[in-house]
């Protein structure tokens, strides 16, 4: 039993040994089993082409998408800074510009009444620091009636000698004042050298006057002089 066996066992193992080298083995030339798996080998690039031609047919196509960013903050809404109030000091200095820039062109009459009407006592207007300035350009101006410097410069002075600060009507008055009083120096220059003009003018007449007087003396002495001769 053991050698039937073990004779069987053999006999397998060596047809195994035998089939294994015929799979291993090329088939000859001309042979079915070479067309066959040609045609397997051939075939089988081919299909794996076409499942992976559909497979990316098949695919989703994704368009790539720019990486996501968060969104900048809005810009908060520039808004320019609000203007500071207007005090009432401000107010009246604004006003009283553009009555100074009315009197420069108003005519005559225009400039008389509104005289009348600023410098009355009972205005409340005329304890105004602002009608004060206004009364004192009014003075100035010739059209407006007789020229008052003086009375205009103390008006002026009363405002810009205020202590305090700085205020719109009281550096309106400083100009003013300095204007006026500009003027007036220049006048009375105008006027000093006008004088000492007339003055040499004058003396200078009376020489011609004296000189005249002593060349009709001399004249006069001549000619009596000249008459005694001729008697004797």
């Amino acid at each position: 039993m053991s050698l039937r066996q073990d004779a069987a066992r053999a006999g397998a193992a060596v047809a195994m040994l035998i089939g294994m080298g015929t799979w291993a083995a090329p088939p000859p030339p001309g042979s079915p089993l070479l067309a066959a798996q040609g045609s397997t080998i051939s075939a089988r690039p081919i299909q794996e082409a076409e499942l992976e031609r559909q497979w990316i047919a098949q695919a989703p196509t994704q368009t790539p998408q720019p990486p996501a960013t968060s969104p900048a903050p809005a810009a908060a809404a520039q808004e320019p800074p609000a203007a500071p109030p207007i005090n009432e000091d401000e107010q009246q200095t604004m006003a009283l510009l553009v009555d100074l820039q009315r009197y420069a062109i108003a005519p005559a009459d225009e400039l008389r009444r509104e005289l009348a009407a600023v410098n009355q006592g009972s205005n409340p207007r005329a304890r105004s620091d602002a009608n004060r300035i206004r009364l004192a350009v009014l003075l100035t101006i010739p059209n407006a009636g007789p020229p008052d410097d003086g009375r205009a410069l103390a008006l002026l002075e009363s405002v810009a000698g205020k202590t305090g600060g700085a205020s719109p009507l009281k550096q309106l008055a400083l100009v003013l004042y300095a204007q006026i009083a500009e003027r007036v120096r220049n006048v009375a220059e105008e006027r000093k050298r006008s004088a000492l003009a007339q003055e040499k003018l004058d003396q200078l007449r009376a020489v011609e006057r004296t000189l005249l007087l002593e060349r009709s003396r001399n004249a006069g002495g001549a000619g009596g002089g000249g008459g005694g001769g001729t008697g004797r």
